[in-house]
């Protein structure tokens, strides 16, 4: 190996040798086809950072098949047309715009430390620049109601706002312009999940009523 590669993480070298042998193998003309013609995806989804709730493992989809914003707590924030630099806005304007996608999936999990982090107001800093504490304040008015609830427990707390801010930023997707014409039209859904990582179960919010359930399909 070259002194160059040398420091590279080897955890990830073994990894992408076998992706090279297995799945690329399995779908070389896949990926050839993709790379001539531009990728399609059908679902635009917005997911948290966390290791443990990657959704091309969770939906078990291949390339080419989602177009995957991630980012700390799965946040959406309201539009904004300013100056200032949008990731996520960014982001969503293409998949909406340049891709055409037509499915947008907000999809939160259990245990996610986006959520603690927004529930404790005495939570000390990461860095001098709080970029986490700043992006969570986007929960703040939910979190302090749920937090002034003596009658539940911490558990109970954090599930509650898990949900919430799925709902929360699916508000948010509508107040930019290009998702809520499209929405109207029918042209465009919008849709909220929440993932067990314990259990691995999917709970998909109804749209008429915000309540989640658990569809038959993802029943053990």
């Amino acid at each position: 190996m070259c002194k160059a590669m040398s420091n590279f993480p080897s955890r990830l070298l073994e990894g992408y040798q076998t992706f090279m042998s297995g799945r690329y193998a399995d779908e070389r003309d896949r990926y050839r086809q993709l790379a001539e013609t531009g990728q399609e995806p059908h679902t635009l989804v917005i997911s948290c950072c966390d290791s443990r709730a990657a959704p091309e493992t969770i939906f078990d989809c291949g390339p080419g098949e989602l177009f995957v914003v991630r980012n700390v707590a799965n946040l959406v924030p309201p539009y904004e047309p300013d100056d200032n630099l949008h990731a996520t806005s960014a982001a969503l304007e293409f998949a909406v715009q340049a891709l055409k996608i037509r499915e947008i999936l907000v999809m939160g999990h259990g245990r996610c430390g986006g959520i603690k982090a927004a529930l404790d107001p005495d939570a000390t800093p990461l860095s001098p620049g709080d970029f986490i504490g700043n992006w969570v304040k986007l929960l703040k008015p939910a979190a302090q109601q749920i937090q002034d609830s003596q009658l539940m427990t911490g558990g109970e707390r954090q599930i509650a706002l898990e949900r919430i801010s799925i709902r929360n930023s699916m508000a948010n997707l509508r107040t930019f312009p290009c998702v809520k014409i499209l929405e109207e039209q029918g042209k465009l859904r919008i849709h909220g999940a929440w993932f067990d990582i314990s259990s691995g179960e999917l709970w998909v919010m109804d749209s008429k009523t915000g309540d989640f359930f658990r569809p038959e399909t993802a029943e053990a």
